[in-house]
């Protein structure tokens, strides 16, 4: 016969192993309601399912963008998320093309905003419809205005005037300064800087990137047209390459190179010789930060910069760091 004392002890034990049982089975741990345990499982699926869209002011094809393509699939990759990547440059074409990304409800959108007129009322839109925004690469002034949560590149005018200030060690007095997309702030505050920081003569010279043989001419002429000229700043690596081969065809061993943006033919130009300096902004990170920076936005509601650029540059490639540049411009992340 059992006593009270042994009814008591059986019914605890019992409510004992029946506690352990549903906390160690995943049956009923899934069906829980608490709120560590649902949570943490609904923010990771959160996170794995957005899609983020990057919409550039780029033509397909255009080799700087490719590494912030490679970029931002990376971070893709190692987030876990879907981003799409788009780019015109028209930009009433990229305008349509965030209104597209907008019209699909995406969880966050990355825009390059080298003319954020014309970009102005579909960024607003995507702001309204609760979309956060980062802007990349140009744009950085009107970045907070119409209401991006950061941007990730670099002060065009602060890069311009490094520039210059190289241009002016080297002692150069008249330099011209290719500017290859029409309505660019960006490249326009860029040669704004170099010429404030040179402190001698530079000239602007309007050239087409779409158009390389047409931008080398268009070299050669001014090349030809004034001996004073000593130096040239491309904004482009691709332009860069048509200016040199302006250089050599218009015979000028006294013109100084210096560029922005780098790939290999870049780094081969410099170890030569041909070309003094490069100007990285590091466009793998202008793809691969911003998706970061939306998935810490959207799975944990921080932001990044505290109100200011999150730059990527300037920095310079010379003969004295070019070797150690290389091997990553193969694999496509410089």
């Amino acid at each position: 016969m059992l006593t009270t004392r042994t009814i008591f002890a059986t019914i605890a034990l019992s409510l004992s192993m029946a506690g352990c049982s549903k906390e160690s089975s995943p049956v009923a741990g899934a069906g829980a309601s608490t709120s560590t345990g649902a949570s943490e499982p609904s923010k990771a699926a959160a996170a794995k399912s957005a899609t983020f869209a990057l919409v550039s002011h780029a033509n397909p094809g255009d080799k700087f963008w490719d590494v912030v393509k490679n970029g931002e699939e990376q971070a893709g990759k190692d987030l876990g998320v879907k981003v799409t990547y788009q780019g015109s440059g028209d930009p009433q074409k990229q305008s349509q093309l965030i209104d597209l990304a907008v019209s699909q409800k995406v969880d966050g959108l990355i825009v390059s905003m080298a003319n954020p007129e014309a970009l102005r009322s579909s960024i607003q839109k995507a702001v309204q419809a609760g979309i956060p925004v980062i802007t990349i690469n140009s744009g950085a002034e009107k970045s907070a205005e119409l209401g991006a949560i950061t941007h990730v590149g670099q002060t065009e005018k602060i890069a311009g005037q490094a520039a210059g200030a190289r241009m002016a060690k080297k002692g150069l007095k008249h330099v011209i300064c290719v500017i290859h997309e029409a309505g660019n702030v960006g490249l326009e505050e860029r040669c704004a800087g170099a010429k404030q920081a040179l402190g001698a003569q530079l000239d602007n010279l309007q050239v087409s990137v779409s158009d390389l043989a047409s931008a080398t001419s268009t070299i050669v002429a001014k090349l030809q047209s004034d001996p004073s000229i000593d130096g040239a700043l491309t904004l482009n690596n691709a332009v860069a390459g048509a200016a040199a081969n302006a250089i050599a065809q218009s015979n000028r061993t006294n013109v100084t190179l210096s560029t922005f943006d780098v790939d290999a033919n870049i780094l081969a130009n410099i170890a030569s010789g041909k070309i003094l300096f490069a100007i990285d902004q590091q466009p793998y990170l202008q793809g691969y930060l911003p998706v970061t920076f939306l998935n810490l936005y959207r799975t944990n509601g921080t932001t990044v910069g505290g109100g200011q650029p999150v730059l990527t540059g300037p920095g310079f490639i010379d003969k004295g760091n070019v070797e150690q540049v290389q091997k990553y411009v193969q694999q496509g992340a410089r």
